[in-house]
């Protein structure tokens, strides 16, 4: 099972609803956008009440684990802007990947945070987040070509950019995971 990164654990377990729904607002406001929460609790209402909350908010519900009586729910503070078009000059779109993610000379990148990457993922990715692509980059081949995919493809477009100025030969992934329509893998 894959280690899970998030910035900061929410303690609320023994709460009733809405409690942890009340607590993971006011804690989501001291986030800054693009970070983690992970919410505990042991209410079973949780699940459901913070998935509908997060997609209601503009947030992502990234998923929960269960262990024993604790239900822990990730939660992904998204920013206004995801949406924004790329500005990376080569594009292709989710069929493209899902034609040449077999292909020995292609490396799909996935750029989103540990948590997102870790409840579902395109098989064979390679996940470095984007905060950690400057100090990883080592890890990269220059000689395949890159597929860099996030969320919604502003991630990747800047993975893209980092990347293309560094010789490598990149492809930003739009839409990216959050129309993902082919087989996934999750690591928890």
């Amino acid at each position: 099972m894959q280690t899970i990164k998030t910035d900061i654990v929410l303690d609320a377990r023994g709460l009733a609803c809405p409690m942890p729904i009340v607590r993971t607002k006011k804690t989501m406001k001291t986030l800054e956008s693009g970070q983690v929460v992970e919410v505990q609790a042991t209410d079973k209402g949780s699940t459901a009440d913070l998935r509908a909350w997060a997609n209601s908010t503009g947030n992502q519900y990234l998923g929960t684990i269960e262990e024993g009586d604790v239900l822990r729910h990730y939660v992904r503070k998204s920013s206004g802007d995801e949406q924004e078009a790329p500005a990376f000059k080569s594009v292709v779109t989710n069929e493209t990947v899902e034609t040449v993610r077999n292909n020995p000379d292609t490396l799909i990148l996935d750029v989103r945070e540990t948590a997102e990457y870790a409840f579902s993922h395109i098989p064979n990715a390679v996940n470095i987040p984007l905060g950690e692509l400057e100090t990883r980059i080592g890890e990269l081949d220059t000689a395949k070509t890159i597929y860099v995919v996030c969320r919604t493809g502003s991630r990747s477009d800047l993975a893209c950019q980092q990347l293309d100025a560094k010789g490598f030969n990149v492809q930003n992934v739009i839409p990216g995971m959050s129309d993902w329509k082919y087989d996934t893998h999750q690591t928890v």
